[in-house]
């Protein structure tokens, strides 16, 4: 795509959130893995101090000088299209946490090309993001840590691109384990692998891409996310993190309702995570059905970020047989997750085709994953 041979290729994961909603940027808990579905990017070094991107998203190149990033993010970035932002936006937030001027690093030919499904709430922009910071790292010799790629991750997602996400997503795509979810405090950044054994006890987990796409740069994420701020502020703490389920009657108490339902949603999510965890490692994967199913519940009354396609495709694999069903993701659309039986996965997606079908929807796009490994050099 750039007319010459890269000096090499990187590529990272999107990922699967098993549960944890909107958690992360309340300083939460989340127990996210990396998917096979990757993000590529080839690169190869120039001499005259641009970056220039291209990508299967968009046939047309984007380039800039690298002395140009720091007038473009955050408040001229309308200036470039927006697929373009998030690997522009990684080279410039690599700097920053680098301490690193222009002038001291190559230009850059960057081409990106994914199999991470876009839009339905797998991770495709932190993958991106994810694979351009461990290729600059590595070109640019910078140095940095995993969980500081994973930050730039997030402050291109947040500033340059202008979606306020938490910082889940990089932390999964860049950490990634076989046959592992990571457990993640969003607050101190600790993890640690939780075995989830889905093959040993016979089990798949199908992701149900209901093809509604969404965009977290618009409002509904924004929206859920000044509500949770709000809740915060009216309890006293720094973040929903520090609400426990005992202190929900005196939420409920000095707030109006839909602020309250928001609050209730993490403080009840948070709570869910923890005992996924538990469950995991005490019982095994077949007795957390009812929590994924709880966590959905939640997400469609409480959060309100359900639509009724993923509704159905949750009710649907209940229905068919699956242990439990949530949607995954940021929501207003995107992908709903199934924990079925091996013996019951194609019953359980063709149970979702046949009803969304005679509904007059479109055919989701339904195919099973497992754990696999993070970010790095191909």
């Amino acid at each position: 795509m750039t007319g010459h041979e890269p000096d090499g290729s990187w590529s990272a994961p999107g990922r699967v959130n098993l549960i944890g909603e909107h958690t992360d940027y309340n300083e939460g808990y989340v127990l996210p893995f990396a998917i096979p579905h990757r993000t590529h990017v080839a690169l190869g070094g120039r001499a005259d101090g641009r970056i220039r991107v291209v990508s299967t998203f968009d046939e047309v190149p984007v380039e800039v000088p690298l002395d140009a990033l720091e007038a473009l993010f955050p408040d001229a970035r309308d200036e470039v299209p927006e697929w373009s932002r998030y690997p522009l936006g990684v080279a410039w937030a690599l700097l920053h946490a680098a301490g690193r001027a222009t002038d001291a690093v190559t230009g850059v030919d960057i081409a990106i090309a994914s199999d991470v499904p876009v839009g339905a709430g797998l991770s495709s922009s932190a993958a991106i993001e994810s694979a351009t910071a461990y290729a600059l790292n590595d070109t640019w010799a910078l140095e940095l840590e995993p969980v500081a790629l994973a930050r730039s991750g997030q402050r291109a997602e947040n500033e340059a691109v202008g979606a306020p996400t938490g910082i889940m997503d990089q932390m999964a795509s860049v950490l990634g384990r076989e046959d592992a979810a990571i457990f993640l405090d969003c607050r101190t950044l600790e993890t640690d692998v939780v075995d989830l054994g889905f093959t040993a006890n016979g089990l798949e987990l199908l992701v149900i891409d209901t093809r509604v796409s969404h965009a977290h740069s618009t409002g509904g994420y924004r929206e859920r996310r000044a509500s949770c701020e709000r809740g915060a502020q009216l309890m006293g703490v720094p973040a929903l993190r520090d609400v426990q389920l005992t202190d929900l009657p005196a939420a409920e108490a000095r707030m109006d309702e839909v602020t309250f339902r928001r609050v209730r949603h993490i403080v009840t999510e948070n709570q869910r995570v923890l005992d996924t965890v538990r469950t995991l490692r005490e019982q095994g994967p077949r007795a957390i059905g009812d929590l994924l199913t709880a966590s959905h519940a939640s997400m469609r009354d409480d959060f309100e970020i359900s639509t009724p396609e993923l509704d159905t495709a949750v009710d649907t694999a209940l229905a068919a047989g699956a242990l439990g069903a949530r949607m995954t993701g940021g929501g207003f659309g995107g992908a709903a997750i199934a924990l079925v039986e091996d013996e019951l996965r194609d019953a359980v997606a063709d149970a979702v085709r046949t009803v969304f079908t005679a509904a007059g929807r479109a055919t989701p796009h339904i195919f099973t994953v497992r754990a696999g490994s993070g970010a790095g050099r191909d």
